[in-house]
C-alpha cells in the first residue's frame, strides 16, 4: 500500500544515497575517469549532478532502444512446455534413456515426458508453441527467442539474483540500477526506475532484484504495484489548491535561500533534490495509476475483468507498466511471481509437482495481460523506443521427477524471449538438444545475455562501471559478450 508516509520513506533513502553519491562527485569518483582500464578499455563513468540525479544522460552509442521493460518470471518456465518445441519428448515418452542423471536438484529423477501442452505452427513463422500460451503465442513473428541461454546455479535465490544483478550473491546492484546510474531518465515526475511487483509480493530474493547494492541509493527501484489505490498521497480536502501552491512555493524558495548560504553543498543539493521528486511523485503516482481514462476495449484486451481475481491484479499491473513507460520512466521492471513463502498455495513458476495445475494457474494469469501489453505497445508505438524482455531464472528438465508429476529445475538451457527497438523479430538464436536437456548450438549465458542488453541500449558493457572496494565493478563481472546475432 502507497501513502506519504512510504515516499517520505523512500524518499530519505534515496537521500542517503545521493549525499553518497554527491561525495563520490566532488571526490571524482563519479565522473568520466579514464585512469584505469578494464578488459583493456577505459571506464566511461556518468557525470551526475547532484541537483538533478536523474536528468537524462547520453547513452556510450546511439541505438534505437531507450527505455527498457523486463518482464520476469520468478519460479523457473518449463522451456520444453512452453517455446522449445522437442518432439523426441514426444518418442521417447515414458523411456529412460542412457544419460538421464539419477538425481537431480531435488531428487531422484523419473522418465522423459513429452510436453504437458500441445505444439503447433503460430504465425507467419510458423514458430512452434505450445497451446498453454494462446496469446502469446499470437505475436511470435514480433519476437526474438533465445534457446540455449544457461546459468551458474539451480537454486532460486541466486538465480534470481544472478539474472538481475550479475551475481549469485546478493549485495550487487540490479539491471536496471546500472541503467539509471547510466543514463538517468526522461521522466521529471516519476522515478527513473519502478519495480512493480506480483500482487502476491516480492519475488524469492526480494529487494535485491531491483536494489541499488553499492551504486549510490538514488538509483534503486522504486516498488509500487496497482493491486490498491495508492492512499494519504492526494491534498487534504482541507486545503485549497492555491494553498497547497503556496506552501510548496514557499518551501522551494526557502530550500534555495538555504542553499545560496552554502554554496557548493551538493550534500544539501542532493537531499532537496530527491525531497522535491518524492514531493511531485505525490501528484504524478496517483494520476499514473488511475485507470480511469483507459477504455473498456482496453480493459478487456488486457484480462482485466472475466478471469481470475489474480489475473485482474496482474493485468491492470501491466497497463501500469505501459503508462510509466509512456510518463518516460527508464526502466520498468514487472514481476509475475512472488516467494512461495508469502502466500498460499501456488505463488510462481516452481512446478516440481502437478505441472498441470502450477504452469496452468501462472499462464492464466499471465498469457493474456502480457500479449495485450506488447501488442498495445506496438500498437502506440513504444517498440520503437522500448525493449521488452520476458525472462525468466532457468529451465526445467525434459523428464519427470521421481513423483511423476512435476519438473526439476535445469541451469544447462532455458528460453527468454526479447522484443521492441532494436532486435531482430520471428527469430529463434541458439539450440538446445534433441531432449531440451543442455544448451548445444550459440550457448548463452547471463553474462551475455545482460552485456546485449546494455548494448541494446547504447551502452558498452565493459566500460560501464563503478570503482568499489578497489575493483572497477560492472554488471557482468570480467565475462560477457553481445550477441551481435539477434541485433537489427
Amino acid at each position: 500500500m502507497l501513502d506519504r508516509r512510504s515516499f517520505l520513506g523512500t524518499a530519505g533513502l534515496s537521500t542517503a544515497g545521493l549525499a553518497l553519491a554527491s561525495l563520490l562527485n566532488e571526490d571524482g569518483l563519479l565522473a568520466d575517469d579514464r585512469t584505469r582500464t578494464v578488459s583493456g578499455k577505459s571506464p566511461i563513468r556518468p557525470t551526475i549532478d547532484a541537483n538533478e540525479p536523474y536528468a537524462a544522460r547520453e547513452p556510450h552509442f546511439e541505438m534505437p532502444a531507450k527505455q527498457i521493460l523486463v518482464i520476469y518470471l520468478p519460479g523457473a518456465v518449463s522451456h520444453v512446455d512452453t517455446f522449445d518445441y522437442k518432439p523426441a519428448l514426444t518418442k521417447l515418452h515414458g523411456q529412460k534413456p542412457p544419460g538421464i542423471p539419477a538425481v537431480t536438484f531435488e531428487g531422484p529423477t523419473g522418465n522423459i515426458a513429452k510436453p504437458f501442452w500441445e505444439f503447433k505452427p503460430r504465425g507467419d513463422s510458423g514458430k512452434m508453441v505450445s497451446d498453454l500460451l494462446p496469446h502469446l503465442a499470437q505475436h511470435v513473428d514480433d519476437f526474438c527467442f533465445l534457446h540455449a541461454l544457461t546459468t551458474d546455479t539451480s537454486a532460486h535465490p541466486q538465480g534470481e539474483n544472478f539474472m538481475n544483478t550479475g551475481f549469485t550473491m546478493e549485495g550487487f546492484p540490479s539491471f536496471g540500477s546500472w541503467v539509471t546510474y547510466a543514463l538517468g531518465s526522461e521522466s521529471h515526475e516519476l522515478p527513473a526506475f519502478v519495480a512493480i511487483n506480483d500482487p502476491r509480493g516480492l519475488a524469492r530474493s526480494g529487494k535485491n532484484n531491483f536494489g541499488n547494492g553499492f551504486l549510490p541509493a538514488a538509483f534503486q527501484g522504486t516498488d509500487f504495484n496497482a493491486k490498491n489505490p495508492p492512499r494519504n498521497l492526494y491534498r487534504p480536502s482541507s486545503i485549497t489548491p492555491k494553498a497547497d501552491r503556496d506552501t510548496i512555493d514557499l518551501l522551494q524558495r526557502l530550500n534555495a535561500r538555504h542553499l545560496k548560504k552554502f554554496p557548493g553543498d551538493a550534500n544539501l543539493a542532493g537531499r532537496i533534490a530527491s525531497y522535491e521528486l518524492a514531493g511531485r511523485m505525490q501528484t504524478s503516482v496517483p494520476e499514473v495509476m488511475n485507470l480511469a481514462g483507459e477504455t473498456e476495449s482496453t480493459l478487456r484486451a488486457y484480462g482485466v475483468e472475466g478471469g481470475s481475481e489474480l489475473r485482474g491484479h496482474y493485468a491492470r499491473n501491466c497497463i501500469l507498466a505501459r503508462r510509466l513507460i509512456e510518463q518516460g520512466v527508464r526502466v520498468v521492471q514487472l514481476f509475475n511471481g512472488s516467494d512461495p513463502s508469502g502466500g498460499n498455495g501456488v505463488t510462481n513458476w516452481d512446478s516440481h509437482a502437478n505441472i498441470l495445475k502450477t504452469h496452468a494457474m501462472q499462464a492464466e494469469i499471465m498469457d493474456q495481460p502480457t500479449a495485450a501489453l506488447i501488442a498495445d505497445m506496438k500498437q502506440r508505438g513504444l517498440l520503437k523506443h522500448t525493449l521488452v524482455v520476458w525472462a525468466t531464472e532457468f529451465g526445467r528438465m525434459p523428464f519427470l521427477q521421481a513423483n511423476g508429476t512435476g519438473r526439476d529445475h535445469n541451469p544447462d538451457a532455458f528460453t527468454c524471449f526479447l522484443t521492441g527497438a532494436g532486435v531482430r523479430s520471428a527469430m529463434s538464436y541458439g539450440e538446445s538438444d534433441e531432449f531440451g536437456f543442455k544448451a548445444v548450438t550459440d550457448k548463452t549465458t547471463v553474462y551475455d545475455f545482460n552485456a546485449t542488453l546494455l548494448h541494446l541500449l547504447g551502452l558498452d558493457h565493459e566500460r560501464l562501471t563503478f570503482y568499489h572496494n578497489g575493483l572497477e565493478r560492472r554488471l557482468t563481472n570480467v565475462h560477457g559478450h553481445v550477441v551481435k546475432e539477434i541485433i537489427a
